[in-house]
């Protein structure tokens, strides 16, 4: 790619900041090579942050399969079915659709294979981002796996689009698209229907869908939320079987301070999960800039971004990324457990002390953990209160006028806390877009969000409060 594509890239790939504009997905008509080079630039994912649950369980399913290009030689990713079709969406839904059949296959398909049919193939199950401008954000639930049948077969990919957070969730409705695709298209319809009519669930909360599958009856499904929808969009666990604490603890050093991360893994679903557990230890703030969890080949020059990125890349594509011209890295092999390129300070960045209380926290009680929730929980645990113990206190610092507008004192707030160490890193991290947009949210409400991140505040301070006439008995 030259110069000036890579600017496109870079342009399309910057940092986020909410503003009105529309999905940054491309239209769908074919207009050849390069008419397709230009659907691939203009396409942006960011941040899987904190998603609020909607009306309705999903917005699409697209069945994305191979099918041959004009040359006849290649295979392309190609849509072959949609729910709810064309003809009941309205006006303003078709115009949106068309822009995320653009979109779609590549993401889909992002690993730029030359496909021939197979008759192994294992499936994978993975996801995706598409962000808008405004900070509205669609992800895409993909299930790519080898459809059934005698002799070489293509793989096929089904692909969920929501606005909900919930992978677990929708990895079990994926299995029941998957059982109704191998007998019949007609049977998806009426499930998809009955799902798209039912409310979507309470943390906790499970909602019952009643099928009907020839030769098989009528069904019961239920689908249950987890009791923590904080971490709901995520499995920890990913992390903890490619890392150590250790690596784990200077992957978050790199995210708090802005740098750019690559991770690099064989299949797509590794890739995926663990580029979503490492911005999940960001709560209660989200990731700002560049993030997509697998580039496709065709964006592979985003790793020459000059700003902030967090991406996975497959390890096919290791020496394409080693050989392109990079600034400061943190490049981290999923496979190996290794670090292959870093900046060489992540290890200083945090606080010694509270360094040293995470790895403390993370190290204790493992043998005990039996559900994902449990191991999600042990893991973020400690990370939280290290936001806790370092800028817990913002809301003290948060001054308002008589029009109620909250304006925060960054020097005062800097100031308050006694450990030079920790001063230092909090005069770093006051100055990042990922604690700014926290702020900017602060200062619109005296009340602070009553959220699990103010519910662990206040027990923080509840328990100094308890140890201050303790401390004053001993002396």
């Amino acid at each position: 790619m030259d110069r000036a594509g890579v600017g496109r890239v870079f342009k399309l790939f910057g940092p986020w900041i909410p503003r009105r504009s529309r999905w940054t997905v491309p239209e769908p008509e074919d207009t050849g090579r390069e008419g397709r080079k230009e659907k691939e630039e203009s396409i942006r994912e960011s941040s899987l942050s904190n998603y609020t649950g909607g009306p309705h369980f999903f917005e699409y399913l697209f069945v994305v399969s191979l099918k041959r290009n004009h040359s006849g030689v290649d295979y392309e990713p190609t849509i072959t079915y949609q729910f709810p079709k064309r003809e009941n969406l309205l006006r303003g839904q078709q115009e949106e659709e068309e822009r995320l059949h653009g979109a779609i296959p590549l993401f889909c398909f992002p690993d730029g294979n030359e496909w021939a049919p197979l008759t192994e193939y294992p499936r994978e199950t993975f996801s995706f981002v598409l962000t808008n401008m405004d900070g509205t954000r669609k992800i895409g639930y993909c299930r790519r796996l080898l459809p059934a049948g005698p002799g070489p077969r293509l793989p096929r990919v089904y692909c969920i689009i929501s606005c909900i957070g919930c992978f677990g969730l929708f990895s079990k409705i994926l299995d029941e698209v998957e059982k109704r695709h191998q007998i019949s298209m007609a049977v998806i319809y009426p499930f998809m229907q009955g799902l798209r009519e039912s409310a979507f669930p309470a943390p906790g909360k499970t909602v019952t869908l009643k099928s009907f599958i020839p030769e098989s009856g009528t069904e019961f499904i239920s689908l249950t939320r987890p009791l923590d929808s904080r971490l709901e969009h995520v499995d920890l666990r990913s992390l903890l079987g490619c890392l150590s604490h250790e690596q784990i603890l200077q992957i978050f050093a790199s995210q708090v301070l802005e740098r750019r991360i690559i991770f690099l893994a064989e299949d797509l679903s590794t890739l995926s999960q663990c580029i979503h557990a490492a911005a999940a230890l960001l709560y209660p703030f989200s990731w700002a800039h560049t993030y997509i969890p697998v580039v496709p080949e065709s964006l592979l020059a985003t790793v020459c971004s000059p700003t902030p990125f967090m991406v996975g890349v497959q390890k096919r594509f290791l020496q394409e990324v080693l050989d392109s011209p990079m600034e400061e890295v943190l490049l981290v092999d999923l496979c190996t457990g290794t670090f292959l390129k870093s900046v060489g300070d992540e290890g200083d960045v945090l606080p010694p002390k509270l360094q040293n209380d995470i790895l403390s926290s993370l190290a204790q009680g493992n043998n005990d953990l039996q559900t994902l929730e449990q191991v999600n929980e042990h893991v973020s645990g400690p990370f939280v209160q290290f936001f806790i113990r370092t800028v817990g206190h913002y809301a003290s610092y948060i001054k308002w006028g008589p029009d109620g507008q909250g304006s925060f004192q960054e020097r005062s707030f800097c100031k308050a806390l006694p450990s030079k160490t920790s001063r230092r890193f909090v005069k770093k991290f006051v100055k990042t877009q990922v604690f700014s947009l926290f702020i900017q949210e602060a200062e619109k409400s005296k009340t602070p969000h009553a959220g699990y991140f103010q519910q662990k505040i206040t027990e923080y301070e509840e328990q100094k409060k308890q140890k201050k006439p303790k401390e004053k008995t001993v002396k």
